[in-house]
Parts: structure tokens; sequence; C-alpha cells
């Protein structure tokens, strides 16, 4: 009795955070030139939500990012939507290349206490993408995509990117193998993933995921 007690609890614990708030995005690109840059937040759910969002580094460093979120909380009523505005508070960005930062939205359930009755509340976190591009970066990933070029050292594969844009893989593939644990590609530089000695190959193909959220089309190229 008490573990079907606690499946059940388990269950509705995972139906609720299934239900829960909905982010209108994956990723949040502010342009340079705007004020700020906004996302919606929508409660499809029968329960009211505490909402807290905020920023960080991609590096996972200590530095506070030039941006503030609001409202950084309140709370949004069932069958509500509402909208989260990322406001740049200054900072010293590069003006030649995209900055890469994270929004965190936080969604916490409300919940009735009933005399008798245990239950289980589970807070999600929310965790995507924002991307900082200068009013000098003009264009789209996707369409610089093409440019960048492969090689292996080792057992390491290293892309270099030589544009502005973060580069966010959908999938990388050696000779048709995929690769796993794939992230993005840095502006202007070098960024390496680990190549498994069961892939091997002289050609690499690569898809981007878009500003919003879709998947471009694949390249293919030599690997050197």
């Amino acid at each position: 009795m008490r573990h079907g007690l606690l499946l059940t609890s388990l269950l509705l614990a995972a139906a609720t955070a299934h239900a829960g708030v909905i982010i209108g995005g994956t990723r949040l690109v502010y342009q340079g030139e705007k004020k700020e840059a906004s996302i919606g937040i929508t409660n499809p759910d029968s329960l009211d939500y505490l909402i807290q969002s905020w920023t960080d580094s991609s590096d996972n460093s200590a530095a506070k990012p030039p941006f503030l979120v609001t409202p950084p909380l309140f709370r949004l009523d069932a069958r509500q939507q509402n909208t989260l505005r990322v406001v740049r508070t200054g900072g010293n960005l590069p003006t030649d290349r995209e900055s890469l930062f994270w929004l965190n939205v936080k969604a916490i359930p409300s919940s009735t206490r009933q005399a008798g009755v245990n239950t289980l509340q589970i807070a999600i976190k929310t965790r995507i993408k924002l991307i900082f591009r200068p009013q000098s970066v003009i264009g789209k990933p996707e369409d610089e995509a093409h440019r960048l070029t492969w090689r292996q050292q080792g057992r390491m594969l290293i892309v270099d990117n030589p544009t502005p844009f973060y580069m966010n893989f959908q999938t990388i593939a050696v000779n048709g193998k995929n690769l796993s644990g794939i992230t993005w590609a840095k502006p202007k530089g070098e960024t390496q993933f680990a190549l498994p000695s069961s892939i091997s190959g002289s050609r690499v193909s690569w898809s981007v995921i878009t500003d919003y959220g879709s998947v471009s089309k694949t390249w293919s190229s030599s690997l050197h």
C-alpha cells in the first residue's frame, strides 16, 4: 500500500511537471540595437506558479551578467501568460561577435495543504541560451555555417569558426556516424569535441539550430 501511494505521488508529480509552464522559445537572441529582448511564458496548467527568473554566464564564472530580467519574481495564475523582458544594464561586450549567456526560469507550483495528506511538489528550472548579438553583426548563423572548417587531431575533432556567430549544433557526423554530447562552436575561434574510437573517416557533416529553434540544412566537407 505504501509503495503504491509513493508511486502514485511520483506519477502525479511527473504529470504536473509535464503540464507546467511553457517558455516561448528554445533561445533568446538579444539584438544589440534594441533596448530589450522579450520572451513569452504560458501556464496551461490548473495550478498557479511562482516564477523566478535570472541570468548567468555561460562559463559558470562568478561574474554577474550585464542583464536584468523583469519581472524577476511573479505569480503566474492558472491558464494565464506573461512576458519576460531582458534589459542590458551595461558591460563591456565584444562588438564584433556574439556573446553567450543563460536565461534561467524556475517554476514553483502552488500547493494546498490537506490534513493527513502528503504531497510532493517539484520546482522545475528551465535554462535557455541568451545570445547577445551586437549591432555590427549582420545576418544569421545558418547563413554562415558553411564557412566552418574541420580537422582531426588525435582523438579530437576540431572546428574552426571564422564567423561572428555562435554555431549551436543539431548534429555533427563523421562518415555518417553522429557524435554525442555536441554543443556549439564559439565565434572567431576553435572548439574541440571528443571523437570516440568507434568513429573515424574523412568526411564530416553538420547542421545547426536557427534563431527560431528550427534545424538548418546539412553541410558536408572533407576532414583534414
